[in-house]
């Protein structure tokens, strides 16, 4: 498993330390005790089958992909290998008391470090019989599913309605602009915005759906959840070497995606600099958020070289036209003027990068007997008016693929930079 590039720990050293109490309980631990105790009328039952299939020596113990850490100069959940889950949130800010917001946000950091880590919040799942347990306990006896937990902070947290609650709004950055409006946009105001948001993601969607739940449970007072999204299936990867994931069209997405390892990349892309806005952003990064329904059931009429026409890129291979493989250098000239990737090809575009990181998604249907599915669409950049802004005015103008698209919810969030020890706290140079 590729470790996220900015971590300081390999693949098999111990887990940075949470910052809980020392009492705290590893799941992990909690799995190997059960397997030496609760399970053993399952082994007992099944001995004669392991004795045949084995020759008596107990069968291995799966593998559990290692803990992404959590501490670290940038914030896991950006440049980190892509998981397959994902569980997103944007939160609005409800109380006007500054103190409560930032008591908030401290118990939200310890209860990340301790999630990643595969540990229980608080005092765990159990406790006290007359008190709430500190956990909601869905996660018990799972893995932490390389979990990581990016938070974000929305325009709305410097001002809201002109007012400035917790006066912050001398430290907004300049790059944390309010979007502009795009062409075809069609946004619905209830998934759009947030005053902070918080990105889960994990190889099991209940450890990442547990993670949100919990810190909405921490926020009771203080926060509401403003609008969620569920996703799967990855549809790009931070991992170059890996297969290139497809999204519901079926075809590659993200081939030239900024890898996670890539340093020269990353700084020149996707970390702000220092002296290009506020201290506390250093490091730090700009996610957009888009959530994109795709008319699938007309793409499914529609003929492969069509389909392929508006991409410029074959299904199968995802060959870029006029060339063999995926990863061949592309021929913009070779594809169609409006095609999707020589519109978005960091040649078109003055070397314009963003680091994607978009989920699938399914939600019902919309009543008339279309399924609700699409594209959730994150892209960490630098600066959001250098990158996205330009690049989806490019798109938004001429690409063929809107036919077959429209973008239904957008955010934009300043994600700050890593926690680098225990005791430090989500928004702690911010509100400092």
């Amino acid at each position: 498993m590729n470790t996220e590039a900015t971590g300081d720990r390999e693949p098999g050293q111990a887990a940075a330390p949470s910052g809980e109490p020392q009492g705290s309980v590893s799941r992990r631990a909690v799995i190997g005790w059960a397997g030496a105790g609760v399970a053993l009328g399952a082994v007992a039952a099944g001995s004669v089958a392991v004795a045949a299939n084995t020759g008596g020596d107990p069968a291995p113990a799966p593998a559990q992909a290692a803990d992404i850490p959590f501490y670290g100069e940038h914030q896991a959940g950006i440049a980190t290998a892509v998981q397959d889950r994902l569980h997103f949130a944007a939160f609005d800010v409800v109380t006007t008391n500054r103190d409560a917001l930032v008591k908030m946000l401290k118990e939200w950091t310890k209860a990340a470090a301790a999630m990643t880590g595969g540990r229980e919040v608080g005092t765990g799942a159990t406790g006290l019989a007359e008190a709430p347990p500190d956990d909601t306990g869905e996660a018990l006896g799972l893995p932490s599913s390389r979990l990581t937990l990016t938070v974000g902070f929305g325009p709305g947290l410097f001002q809201k309605d002109g007012v400035d609650r917790f006066g912050l709004g001398a430290r907004r950055p300049e790059a944390l602009i309010d979007l502009p409006k795009f062409p075809h946009d069609n946004l619905d105001p209830n998934r759009s915005g947030g005053d902070i948001c918080v990105q889960a993601c994990a190889d099991d969607p209940q450890v990442a759906v547990h993670a949100i739940r919990n810190l909405a449970r921490i926020g009771m007072g203080v926060v509401n959840v403003r609008w969620s999204q569920l996703g799967f299936g990855k549809t790009s990867s931070t991992t170059p070497d890996a297969q290139t994931p497809r999204n519901l069209m079926g075809f590659k997405d993200g081939t030239h995606n900024i890898s996670g390892t890539d340093a020269d990349a990353l700084g020149q892309h996707v970390w702000v600099a220092g002296g290009e806005g506020p201290e506390w952003m250093t490091g730090g990064s700009y996610l957009v958020a888009r959530r994109i329904r795709m008319h699938i059931e007309t793409w499914d009429r529609t003929p492969l070289k069509e389909q392929e026409d508006i991409f410029g890129r074959t299904k199968r291979e995802g060959a870029p036209f006029g060339r063999q493989k995926e990863r061949d250098t592309p021929d913009l000239k070779a594809m169609p003027a409006d095609s999707h990737v020589r519109l978005a090809h960091p040649d078109s575009n003055d070397g314009l990068m963003i680091l994607r990181r978009g989920f699938s998604f399914t939600d019902g249907t919309d009543g008339l007997g279309r399924l609700e599915a699409g594209l959730f669409f994150l892209a960490y950049q630098r600066d959001t008016r250098k990158a996205f802004v330009p690049l989806q005015q490019r798109l938004a103008g001429s690409d063929a693929l809107n036919e077959y698209i429209q973008h239904v919810g957008s955010a934009h969030f300043a994600c700050p930079p890593g926690i680098r020890k225990p005791g430090e706290w989500w928004g702690q140079a911010l509100f400092g």
